[in-house]
């Protein structure tokens, strides 16, 4: 896992989430996973197999359930609750917190959010912000771009070209995400999202221009914040004994962590306009996802034709 992350920054990156009680102790509560705890079954008393290192989420069904209890029995199971590693509450639909758990949580030093989104949807935000923030994370040397909505990553040796080709693209309208470094996570099983470092955030290095603020010169248009990556693109210098892929036939992949990319190599050679070809290469590869397949139709044409004339020698 990642380093932790603090109440103070959950806080501030999500929308539709207030500080309640406890706003001195955000900084200090840090939380370590991404999965959410609804406390019911502790509601109930049973503590055995309790996620203490969770955020405690209390929608309708748990408030209700605890708005039936004893002012004594409330207490006495939110002091259960406040365990040395719980993050935080949060409590949804603007519900009332019951005074119990303010004073147990005032007393264990942890802070109660509160937000007017359902219970439901609440985990669902907290569950995709944490993965986010809290998966394992790899550098990879490259430029990560935005064509069409498809994400591609732009590799190669140093000096191949990667910047300068992801500067073309973005000239025809293409959108940036990284250049240099691309921090790259997995979302899910079949998702790897890819990001720029802050420090490299919006810039792209040209040898010979020096570092450029893409934003300021081209417009918000054209940079995004994160992507996720569909398709890796590497750049070979052309050498004249080494053999190419020129029908689209040999598909390579490549995994990281758990998610295996299609890669396509592409020769750099005098001459080539690199931006044209990865924007062809990134419209073809949609294309075959949708189902239509140039290479396979290709094959099909010349086996009928093959039929054809062989029919005709008969």
């Amino acid at each position: 896992m990642a380093n932790t992350v603090s109440v103070k920054k959950l806080v501030a990156d999500i929308s539709n989430l207030e500080v309640y009680s406890g706003e001195q102790y955000l900084e200090e509560r840090q939380i370590t996973t991404e999965d959410i705890s609804r406390p019911g079954l502790e509601l109930t008393g049973y503590f055995d197999y309790y996620p203490e290192e969770r955020i405690q989420l209390f929608g309708m069904t748990e408030i209700s359930y605890g708005n039936k209890m004893s002012s004594e029995a409330r207490k006495k199971i939110m002091d259960e609750l406040c365990g040395p590693n719980t993050p935080c509450f949060v409590v949804s639909r603007y519900l009332a917190v019951p005074a119990e758990m303010k004073a147990a949580a005032e007393e264990h030093h942890i802070p109660i959010l509160r937000t007017k989104l359902p219970t439901t949807r609440v985990s669902a935000k907290l569950t995709d912000y944490l993965s986010g923030r809290l998966a394992q994370r790899k550098s990879l040397h490259g430029v990560l771009v935005d064509i069409y909505g498809l994400g591609v990553l732009i590799t190669g040796d140093s000096g191949v070209g990667k910047s300068e080709t992801a500067l073309d693209l973005i000239k025809r309208g293409h959108r940036l995400i990284a250049d240099d470094r691309v921090e790259v996570h997995q979302q899910d099983e079949q998702t790897l999202i890819g990001e720029a470092p802050r420090i490299l955030r919006h810039l792209l290095e040209i040898r010979g221009v020096g570092i450029i603020d893409v934003m300021n010169l081209f417009g918000a248009g054209a940079v995004r914040a994160k992507t996720d990556i569909s398709l890796i693109i590497h750049l070979e210098n052309w050498e004249k004994d080494k053999q190419f892929d020129r029908l689209g036939n040999g598909e390579q992949r490549v995994t990281i962590f758990d998610v295996e990319i299609p890669k396509i190599s592409i020769p750099v050679k005098v001459g080539r306009n690199l931006a044209i070809i990865i924007e062809a290469a990134a419209m073809n590869y949609r294309a075959k996802t949708m189902g239509y397949d140039a290479t396979k139709a290709f094959e099909r044409n010349l086996n009928e034709l093959i039929s054809e004339n062989s029919a005709e020698e008969k």
